[in-house]
């Protein structure tokens, strides 16, 4: 699907009021392991979403948390979505069809890195009516902050279970993460 096939099957249905989504993601080591964390807030309610990875990039949390957030709604929604990111807001408002024009090749004939993501990224970019925000990183700004942390549990918890798994420690069967 195109964007503007999304465009029009958004503007065929009535959009429920707007959704607000702080974004972040972080690797120790890059590669390493990494975490992302969300918070969504609709309306009066908010909640919190993160997960992570045991070798991954930054750029590569940082798409995974606004595909986790976007992935939520079922339903095509106007979302704000607030990042400090240069790399996703660029690439999701002025590279991605570009790339898609050229295969998912950069202007120098390279493959982009994190195909997988874009491709998924623009699958609900065209089912929600998306605006980016660009946020500065450790600014004070309060829910960046928050997704920082939470980003940052996340990456910690898979070091430590890397450094488990290392430690002959994870012979027996693990608790999910």
């Amino acid at each position: 699907m195109n964007f503007n096939e999304g465009e029009k099957f958004i503007k065929k249905g009535e959009l429920s009021e707007e959704v607000e989504v702080f974004v972040d993601g972080c690797s120790l080591g890059n590669p390493g392991p990494g975490g992302y964390g969300v918070l969504i807030r609709e309306g009066n309610r908010e909640w919190l979403i993160s997960g992570g990875s045991v070798e991954t990039t930054n750029n590569r949390m940082e798409l995974t948390a606004v595909i986790k957030a976007l992935s939520q709604f079922k339903q095509p929604k106007k979302i704000k979505v607030y990042s400090d990111s240069e790399y996703v807001i660029q690439g999701a408002t002025k590279w991605l069809s570009s790339w898609e024009q050229r295969g998912f090749k950069t202007s120098e004939k390279k493959p982009v890195k994190n195909q997988d993501l874009w491709k998924e990224l623009k699958r609900w970019l065209c089912f929600h009516r998306v605006t980016f925000i660009k946020v500065l990183a450790h600014s004070g700004h309060l829910e960046n902050e928050k997704v920082d942390r939470l980003a940052k549990k996340e990456a910690q918890r898979w070091k430590k279970r890397i450094a488990h798994l290392k430690n002959g420690k994870g012979q027996r069967k693990e608790k999910n993460f």
